[in-house]
């Protein structure tokens, strides 16, 4: 379970560096044209529609890791 583990978190961390690569020039400049509110009610629209994926992403990893779990002890 250890190796697991630490197979999907080097996982993980290869997989973040290319997401800092996919920022947008165009985006960039009038994110940062905008107005401080302006930024920061983009800031706020991030975590917004960060925070329900998140939330509904670690739930289902949740549940399978359970109901594997569960499953793998009635096999036995």
């Amino acid at each position: 379970m250890k190796f697991r583990t630490a197979v999907l978190g080097a996982f993980l961390c290869l997989g973040a560096s290319s997401t800092f690569g996919q920022a947008c020039a165009m985006c960039y400049s009038s994110a940062s044209a905008t107005s401080r509110e302006g930024q920061r009610a983009i800031g706020k629209g991030v975590v917004v529609l960060m925070v329900p994926t998140t939330g509904f992403v670690t739930l289902g990893l949740w549940s399978a890791f359970r109901y594997g779990r569960k499953r793998d002890l009635e096999n036995c």
